[in-house]
């Protein structure tokens, strides 16, 4: 039975693992594409979180949260060098 929607068309979590490497080629990789791709997610985020009548503290804590798990990825080379050194 297919489906009435188009596989280019759908969101990534309405695909079937059947439909996933075909979605994937459809895709824009462009710059333009990739572009467009971060700032649909920038809005969506900045519209679901921050920009709300009752806001938590949920949004800003997410980002802060991306934050250090960024900085932690980029520092663990320097951490695990620092980790196996013997001090005596």
């Amino acid at each position: 039975m297919a489906s009435p929607v188009p596989v280019k068309e759908k969101k990534l979590m309405e695909v079937k693992l059947g439909e996933l490497p075909g979605w994937i080629l459809m895709r824009d990789f462009t710059p333009k594409g990739i572009a467009g791709a971060f700032q649909r997610g920038y809005y969506r985020y900045y519209n679901k979180y921050i920009n709300v009548k009752k806001g938590g503290l949920a949004g800003i804590s997410m980002v802060l949260a991306a934050y250090v798990l960024f900085n932690y990825y980029r520092s663990y080379k320097e951490l695990k060098h620092e980790r196996l050194r013997k001090y005596h």
